[in-house]
């Protein structure tokens, strides 16, 4: 089975976000080892979703497009992972997950959100900036790469309570 993406025009096409479920993990993980050079193994993903984290996919017509993971606790939502397929990339589908991260961690009483993200991810950083997240910090040596360690820029976003 594979996570193909359709040619159509992804306006015409509806998509839909559910929970991630076990079954979910093999078609998941090949999308991860298509999008990282360093992905999450296949236990990551089992733990997460053991451990209860908010984990939900896009999909388009029961085929994965993207996903998202992320912890919540004491007032704060943690992004874990958003990823979208390679093949989908330019279509807002991770627009569409990061706003439907916000919206269930605010239902999960969340205040603030955290993510990091590489500071070599311009389109990544791009997004989280277009969608109100300002950077806070930065983790050294936070992330594997090629030949060493790169770090992390820490973005959070304040959650306003919804009007």
């Amino acid at each position: 089975m594979s996570a193909q993406v359709s040619d159509r025009d992804p306006a015409a096409a509806p998509t839909a976000l559910r929970p991630m479920r076990e079954d979910d993990l093999e078609l998941i993980h090949a999308i991860e080892i298509r999008a990282y050079e360093f992905p999450w193994t296949p236990g990551i993903f089992r733990d997460c979703l053991r451990a209860d984290y908010p984990s939900w996919v896009l999909t388009e017509q029961e085929r994965i497009l993207g996903y998202f993971l992320m912890s919540v606790a004491a007032g704060e939502a943690h992004v874990l992972n958003v990823c979208v397929a390679p093949e989908a990339h330019g279509h807002g589908y991770g627009r569409k997950l990061l706003r439907a991260l916000m919206h269930i961690a605010r239902g999960r009483g969340a205040e603030r959100v955290f993510l990091e993200v590489r500071p070599s991810n311009p389109g990544a950083i791009a997004l989280y900036h277009s969608e109100g997240f300002n950077e806070i910090g930065r983790r050294p040596r936070y992330y594997p790469a090629r030949g060493g360690r790169e770090d992390a820029l820490v973005m959070a976003i304040e959650l306003l309570p919804q009007e």
